[in-house]
């Protein structure tokens, strides 16, 4: 039993590029999000009063930061289109955890049915 489950951790099948492909896609697709995020931020934010977004570099940070946890150190945004682009980080944030997950979950059950 042990034997066949090591083999099983080494071979490389069709379920394994579903679930690299599943990665890469949310990968890019977040990447692409990040980016126009962190443009819209910029563009909406800097010169607001009261804002913590002073550069691109902010806004990147700002939309990462968002994208990857959920939260920021910064202050949240102060205009009403800069809100409305953390509303739709936040959103993305939690469509690509369940996706990313319901992927694996899908690999590991779809692994023990072989």
């Amino acid at each position: 039993m042990l034997r066949e489950e090591l083999r099983r951790l080494v071979t490389w099948g069709e379920r394994h590029r579903r679930l690299l492909a599943r990665i890469v896609i949310a990968f890019c697709l977040s990447l692409a999000v990040d980016l126009v995020g962190a443009a819209l931020m910029w563009d909406f934010e800097r010169g607001a009063h009261g804002t913590d977004i002073h550069c691109f570099g902010d806004a990147l940070f700002f939309a990462t930061v968002q994208i990857l946890t959920v939260s920021s150190a910064l202050n949240n945004p102060v205009t009403h289109a800069g809100q409305v682009v953390d509303v739709v980080l936040e959103f993305w944030a939690i469509f690509v955890v369940t996706a990313v997950a319901g992927s694996f979950a899908s690999f590991f059950s779809s692994g023990d049915r072989t």
